[in-house]
């Protein structure tokens, strides 16, 4: 094993390094050439009906037609392309020489993904646009590549959505899945019912939703990107806002009539091939009620997806589950798509994305008849203040590209279950690829995510001592031995308590869903403090501004806010050389719990970056961190976690040229 991990480990850093080496995802086959193809004048051969992604692209570069000229552009059809394993409708071969480009695939999807791994080759020099010689070979390991915006609570304008489909569409994500109802509001238009999208019957953003227009515009939309929209309405459960128009449950016999005709113009809306019908989190009290709407659904000529946990079907009464939370199950005959811990509503911004990227979807190599792929969904069952603070919160791009490169690669090294959220040692095979595609992610944020919210720095160098954790007995504020000296080791009533050593600007001792997925503590416990120090070298004196939190705050919890003057409330502090860092001023107040209390700055990257001097050469930061119960009248789920990174003062980038070791030297 350990030699086979070699070599994938070896064919992995051959690919890194080809080529281009920002390619995201990697391609499953390439090769290098020094070749060039300059943009000057080129000659197009393409089939009519993919003119226009190649256009698209010329424009885009300014790239000069010209019949005859000695550089061509050729897009060839191909019956097959046999190294493609799977997923041979998405499958291309991409041949750039100094002389010409060629595209091969056997339908204009696998064209659009060459055209997106040849936007990425393509770069603007003094010399002029230019693009890199390479042999590509590629293919999806799993068919479905997805996300999922849940705009039934918060509603999302059509504008940022198509953002995020042109975005997300360039990452070969293909799957836009769109949870249209909730118990806050309807917001798909019915023009048979529209006391449904009345205002009085929403109960959070009253008066939004989508239009029928809206909706089939964006269906045309996400077709142009080669993206498929599955629309969920959600039954019975869920459907507060049904109940409110209507006075009646969804699987009485009244909700059901009313039910089909909502479907009848869903389906004549949504011209794609799938309807989700959500079936979870609700006792069914009618038995019939899912079969029967499975029946009409699928007799509209749409195939039907259903939650997992939810409805429990045989082979052939669903065309798909779509597995929520750890319990969700596979089933064979049933194809399934993995959503299990992918809900970004509950991630922070440096710790989940490590587990998230090193992660197998649903611990498979690839896909297969009863494994689709993967889509990662965003809950707003809190409130947010507005879109962006949903992107941003959420580390949705970030989260999103290393979902694009694992579902299109496959692959990865466990299912959350063996590091998880930390990263293992430096000189590791996953180490150096999961720092490797930080690396690629990041050149991205600069060249491609200008102005889009992307909380995202490099974190790879980033080193922690954390200490062993002390028993506390519920006392939050007593003190134990790191307060009074730094050492490797100490000795604490009769007991030795050491420290190890991690990296991360974002570090879980205890994972909110507990032992679910790893963090760093082994065997955490409930009444203990750890500390956590590091030391940073800085070149200059200079200002600086600190990202730094201590309970990332999920956007599905009606969590209260921390007390004015606390971090949290458990008594976490900062030091940095020695002086204490003081919490910000938290702009949200409220004692009780709801979840229509909006979340304000709780999170480190919705607010401005603590603004810190850091003198020349060496700086101490140091961390306590208590933790009592794992569930408080405050915090549902407690993080037991940190996060710190040195940010440029306006928290666009990582402040550059500093070292992080454990001692200062």
């Amino acid at each position: 094993m350990k030699h086979r991990l070699s070599f994938l480990w070896a064919a992995f850093a051959f690919v890194a390094l080809s080529v281009r080496s920002e390619l995201l995802p990697l391609p499953q086959q390439i090769s290098r050439s020094d070749e060039m193809f300059l943009c000057e004048e080129v000659d197009f051969r393409v089939p009519e009906e993919i003119k226009g992604m190649v256009t698209e692209w010329a424009d885009e570069w300014q790239v000069k037609e010209k019949t005859n000229a000695s550089r061509r552009f050729e897009v060839g059809w191909v019956t097959d392309i046999p190294e493609a394993l799977r997923n041979k409708d998405e499958a291309y071969t991409l041949h750039v020489s100094q002389e010409h480009i060629r595209i091969e695939a056997i339908t204009p999807e696998g064209v659009y993904r060459a055209m997106q791994t040849l936007r990425q080759l393509t770069e603007r020099t003094e010399r002029g646009v230019r693009v890199h010689g390479c042999r590509i070979t590629d293919w999806p390991a799993f068919r479905i590549r997805g996300w999922m915006h849940d705009v039934g609570r918060s509603y999302i304008s059509l504008e940022e959505l198509k953002r995020e489909i042109v975005l997300l569409s360039r990452y070969k994500i293909n799957t836009f899945h769109w949870h249209l109802t909730e118990n806050q509001a309807w917001r798909l238009e019915s023009k048979r019912y529209p006391e449904l999208n009345d205002s009085a019957r929403m109960t959070r953003l009253p008066g939004k939703y989508y239009t029928q227009e809206e909706a089939r515009e964006l269906v045309d939309f996400c077709r142009k990107h080669f993206v498929t929209l599955i629309p969920e309405i959600d039954m019975p459960g869920h459907s507060a806002a049904f109940e409110r128009a209507f006075g009646c449950s969804m699987q009485s016999e009244k909700g059901m009539n009313i039910l089909k005709t909502l479907i009848d113009e869903a389906c004549e809306v949504f011209d794609v091939p799938y309807l989700h019908i959500g079936t979870d989190e609700v006792e069914f009290t009618n038995p019939h009620f899912v079969p029967e709407m499975v029946a009409f659904v699928r007799a509209r000529g749409k195939k039907v997806i259903s939650w997992n946990p939810g409805w429990t079907y045989q082979p052939g009464e669903i065309d798909m589950t779509q597995l929520w939370s750890y319990r969700g199950k596979a089933q064979p005959g049933i194809p399934a798509i993995d959503s299990r811990f992918h809900y970004l509503n509950h991630f922070d911004t440096f710790g989940d994305i490590v587990a998230l990227y090193n992660s197998r979807i649903y611990n498979e190599e690839h896909d297969s008849k009863d494994l689709a792929g993967v889509i990662l969904g965003i809950w707003n069952d809190r409130v947010l203040p507005d879109e962006r603070s949903i992107i941003l919160q959420n580390s949705f791009y970030p989260n999103m590209l290393a979902i694009a490169e694992r579902a299109w690669r496959g692959g990865g090294l466990e299912y959350f279950d063996r590091n998880g959220v930390i990263l293992p040692d430096e000189h590791s095979e996953p180490f150096r690829a999961f720092a490797d595609f930080e690396r690629r992610m990041l050149w991205h944020k600069t060249h491609h995510f200008k102005g889009y919210p992307f909380p995202y720095v490099k974190q790879t160098h980033v080193k922690w001592t954390v200490t062993d954790a002390f028993p506390n007995g519920g006392d939050l504020s007593k003190a134990f031995p790191p307060e009074e000296q730094i050492q490797t080791t100490y000795e604490y009533k009769g007991k030795t308590y050491g420290t190890r050593t991690v990296t991360g600007s974002g570090i879980y001792l205890r994972h909110v869903w507990g032992d679910l997925v790893p963090a760093l503590y082994e065997h955490p416990q409930e009444n203990h403090t750890a500390y956590a120090y590091t030391w940073v070298y800085a070149p200059q004196e200079q200002d600086a501004g600190m990202w730094i939190e201590f309970q990332n705050y999920s956007r599905s919890e009606p969590d209260l806010p921390p007390r004015q003057g606390t971090w949290d409330n458990r008594q976490s502090s900062i030091r940095l050389n020695g002086k204490e860092i003081a919490p910000p001023v938290w702009t949200a107040t409220h004692t009780g719990k709801s979840n229509e209390m909006m979340l304000g700055n709780e999170n480190c990257v919705a607010r401005a970056p603590v603004r810190v001097r850091l003198r020349k050469g060496w700086n101490h930061v140091f961390l306590k961190l208590p933790v009592g119960r794992f569930t408080t009248p405050e915090v549902r789920l407690v993080k037991w976690m940190f996060t710190v990174a040195f940010v440029t003062p306006d928290g666009e980038q990582a402040l550059e040229g500093l070292i992080f070791s454990p001692e200062p030297k």
